[in-house]
């Protein structure tokens, strides 16, 4: 969606509070030993908590409150009984709904004591969201974002999931445009002023070919590679985006 007016502001900003203090609760209880079934009940408490509703079980049905992937797990984890361990690459994805407005943000949290690889992976993740959001303002192309992202990524000696892309949203979850995280001639939107979206590397520390489990949700890497994914939902200006989610 585009915003047209102040009450999309506010609705999205307030939807975007609480994706926001929704991963600080899930960051906060994530330590070892914890089930994701636990970690999702603080996800639906704290929606709760806000008047807020579990955008995927709304949109597409998706068993649980947010996504809960670990380790191999790329994105789209289901919320159950396995317990966190040291370790253990995590990553959270929550996706809220209030007020008829939609806000998305992800971050990847490492349990206890990381290994070199998995600091390195996190890192990069979340270096490469900050290079592509140096080229997402009014009049560029969205490739721009893509071309940054993989250069970074690539620099950092990881791979660009390419299955996996970033999107419009605001109103529904998955709106126009697409957003790859790699270069992609043939997409040619541009940017435009109060463009709102996501932007969402989501790397590997192998190949970055992914799969779907059986489970008909979870995505996994194809070589059992560590995966990482970082996301906020901004709002495209014609200086440095809003980020809704961050606030």
């Amino acid at each position: 969606m585009s915003i047209t007016s102040e009450d999309d502001w506010k609705g999205l900003r307030e939807v975007g509070r609480v994706v926001r203090l929704t991963l600080d609760e899930l960051e906060r209880h994530a330590q070892a030993g914890i089930t994701t079934a636990e970690l999702d009940r603080v996800a639906a408490d704290t929606f709760a908590a806000h008047g807020a509703r579990s955008a995927p079980a709304l949109v597409y049905g998706f068993p649980g409150t947010v996504l809960i992937s670990i380790n191999d797990e790329v994105v789209h984890g289901i919320p159950g009984p396995r317990r966190l361990k040291v370790g253990d690459v995590v990553k959270l994805d929550v996706t809220a709904e209030k007020g008829g407005y939609i806000a998305d943000a992800a971050r990847t949290i490492v349990v206890g004591n990381p290994s070199s690889e998995a600091q390195r992976l996190a890192a990069c993740v979340q270096a490469a969201f900050e290079v592509a959001l140096r080229v997402a303002r009014a009049g560029n192309l969205v490739s721009e974002i893509g071309r940054a992202i993989e250069a970074e990524v690539t620099r950092r000696g990881f791979s660009v999931i390419r299955a996996l892309e970033g999107h419009g949203i605001g109103r529904t979850i998955h709106e126009a445009p697409s957003v790859p995280n790699y270069y992609d001639a043939g997409q040619r939107d541009i940017l435009t002023d109060g463009l709102v979206m996501t932007i969402e590397p989501i790397i590997s520390c192998g190949s970055g070919e992914a799969f779907q489990d059986r489970d008909g949700w979870t995505v996994r890497t194809k070589d059992g590679s560590l995966s990482a994914h970082h996301e906020h939902t901004i709002v495209i200006t014609r200086t440095r985006p809003v980020l809704l989610t961050a606030a």
